[in-house]
């Protein structure tokens, strides 16, 4: 564990992310959890979790789901420092992680594993999120990776949190700011349109069908005129 990684990646001078350093080590019970979603070359989630003094980081494709039967790839990248946890704005296009980011959940969690460490070891992580849209059980579990970087998947544990709801959909909005990405890029002075890739796409109003004289709606006058027509030519 360490910033070291995070660090080589980043110009300080050029991005508003904050150089960080390892902080004090915390009680169980006092541990930060925290997702960001993050519109870069792609819409990804940034699983974090705090242990001994950094944010252990997960990039989650598709976004956590509340369904135990969906398993989300999450991908471990650079441990991050712990004021990261509350980084929402711009990264500068061009630089690494380039694109708008949002504290898209927050909160703390707690192990369920008596051992962290050995549990991240061995590839099968427990632990209870206690965030304002992510609460309950879940289990991060290692699978053998692919392109050099240790893969993991993120599942949701049976309990009363449990969902069919795509809580990704649901819930676009930052909790800390209720912004969407594209707000969040506009007033960053960040790439709007690609920011909006990662929202919900606008709800269009359906417009109601004309109504005809009679008050029947999808009738024209004209329709109603050439009907009339046709029943006198018959007879």
């Amino acid at each position: 564990m360490g910033l070291n990684e995070y660090k080589k990646k980043r110009d300080f001078d050029k991005t508003a992310e904050p150089a960080g350093k390892v902080a004090p080590t915390k009680p169980a019970k006092h541990l930060l959890y925290v997702i960001q979603k993050h519109r870069a070359t792609s819409l990804h989630y940034d699983f974090r979790l705090e242990w001994k003094g950094v944010l252990l980081s997960w990039a989650v494709p598709k976004g956590p789901s509340l369904d135990p039967g969906t398993k989300r790839l999450a991908m471990q990248v650079e441990d991050h420092p712990i004021e990261y946890a509350s980084f929402e704005g711009v990264i500068p296009e061009g630089e690494y992680g380039g694109g708008t980011v949002m504290v898209w959940d927050t909160g703390t969690w707690t192990p369920e594993s008596p051992d962290v460490d050995a549990a991240l070891a061995t590839g099968d992580f427990k632990f209870t999120l206690h965030g304002k849209k992510l609460k309950g059980s879940w289990v991060l579990v290692r699978t053998r990776g692919f392109g050099g970087k240790p893969s993991w998947l993120l599942i949701k544990h049976r309990d009363e949190y449990a969902s069919d709801v795509d809580v990704t959909t649901q819930e676009p909005k930052s909790i800390v700011s209720g912004r969407l990405l594209a707000q969040i890029a506009e007033e960053g002075g960040g790439d709007v349109a690609k920011a909006a890739t990662g929202d919900p796409a606008p709800k269009v109003a359906r417009k109601a069908a004309p109504k005809a004289a009679g008050g029947k709606p999808g009738a024209s006058k004209t329709g109603s005129a050439s009907r009339k027509k046709a029943k006198a030519a018959s007879r």
